[in-house]
């Protein structure tokens, strides 16, 4: 069984970032499917993704849901700098603060985790 940790980067707002949340979850469901062990971070600018996932009326919402169930969370910190943290807090995503407000990476090296950007 792998281990993986999938962290989205990407910002909210173009195509290609688009392209690149849909290739994170699709991943993740990948994982998933195949009995994998995967927790799914959003970091940096990639918290903004969070409260656009979770509008039924985005088009990779199913997709979101499909997986809603191996999103470890969002950064703290870096929700507050992007400007969604409220939007974070209506939605069911955890914030993540385990090293100085921000997700420990390290934490899941430590525990086996293959980590994969997007």
């Amino acid at each position: 069984m792998n281990k993986v940790a999938v962290v989205v980067l990407a910002e909210a707002g173009s195509h290609e970032s688009l392209g690149r949340i849909v290739n994170a979850l699709e991943f993740a469901k990948e994982l998933q499917d195949h009995d994998d062990e995967v927790k799914i971070v959003f970091d940096g600018a990639g918290t903004t993704w969070v409260p656009k996932l979770a509008d039924e009326e985005n088009d990779a919402h199913p997709l979101y849901q499909a997986v809603k169930g191996n999103i470890h969370g969002a950064c703290k910190f870096c929700s507050k700098a992007f400007g969604v943290i409220n939007e974070v807090n209506k939605t069911d995503v955890d914030l993540l603060d385990d090293y100085d407000d921000h997700p420990s990476l390290r934490s899941f090296i430590q525990d086996g985790y293959q980590i994969v950007t997007f």
